[in-house]
């Protein structure tokens, strides 16, 4: 069991943790404060999301804490290897495990609880969602990605909207910003299909892999917010004018619609 105490103190605990992160360097904190507030959003972004499915005060803190913790992994892997790129250093929601496990992090927290937190953190960046798990741990998985790709979302979209020339490479995952698409991640986003990280060989690409995520988000709520945001919109405006540029968002518009009909029928 979460409860209110518990949560206090672990919130406690993770503005600590990460503020030790801080160096005085202006390129380095604005990182670490990208990925701190990064946190904070998801965290607002999942009891959003979390409350429109009438989970209860308990699942609700649970949630909390996961999001809380998601990113754990993000400070050391930038403070000790300078990119947010897991191919060019190491698998951050692993390495975030690693740090839940050996730090007091999770004290206070029962067992099971513990070992769905360390679960739902290490799944939140996989290709897929994972197989042969409880319905338990699927279901924080899909809260927890969900709102991890909206707040991506406004991350990369205030981004493009403000760049004007100024790079954050951090940002762009030290991708080459040339007009080049990659074959393979055009097929997989015209196949529907979630594009893979090591496909990406530009910031372009890695624009198309956002617009992707269309494909794989699971609830109504989040669907809704991407509309009202206009977030495929902005990454289509960022994105190279081209034919087939335009038929990949042709579709992911259309998917993100068919989606908010259904549930505007479901709410008729």
């Amino acid at each position: 069991m979460i409860d209110k105490k518990t949560l206090a103190r672990l919130k406690g605990w993770f503005e600590e943790y990460v503020d030790a992160f801080h160096t005085g360097g202006h390129e380095h904190d604005r990182n670490i404060d990208l990925k701190i507030n990064h946190t904070w959003r998801v965290c607002f972004e999942i009891l959003d999301i979390g409350r429109t499915l009438h989970l209860n005060h308990q699942d609700l803190r649970l949630a909390e804490v996961i999001a809380l913790y998601h990113d754990i992994g993000r400070f050391e892997q930038y403070d000790r290897y300078g990119t947010f790129n897991d191919l060019k250093s190491e698998d951050h929601a692993k390495l975030g495990v690693k740090i839940l496990k050996t730090s007091a992090a999770l004290e206070g927290i029962d067992r099971d609880t513990r070992e769905l937190i360390l679960r739902v953190v290490g799944y939140h960046n996989g290709r897929t969602l994972p197989e042969h798990e409880t319905a338990t741990c699927i279901l924080f998985t899909k809260l927890l990605r969900d709102a991890d790709k909206l707040d991506i979302f406004r991350v990369v979209t205030d981004y493009y909207l403000t760049k004007a020339g100024s790079r954050n490479e951090s940002i762009e995952l030290d991708l080459p910003d040339t007009p080049d698409v990659s074959e393979a991640v055009y097929a997989d986003v015209a196949a529907g299909r979630i594009v893979k990280m090591d496909s990406l060989r530009t910031f372009n690409d890695f624009k198309l892999l956002q617009m992707a995520w269309i494909y794989d988000v699971n609830f109504p709520r989040t669907f809704q917010l991407i509309r009202d945001r206009g977030y495929l919109e902005i990454i289509r405006n960022a994105l190279p004018q081209s034919e087939k540029i335009a038929n990949l968002c042709i579709k992911a518009r259309a998917c993100l619609e068919a989606h908010c009909s259904v549930e505007q029928k479901a709410g008729s």
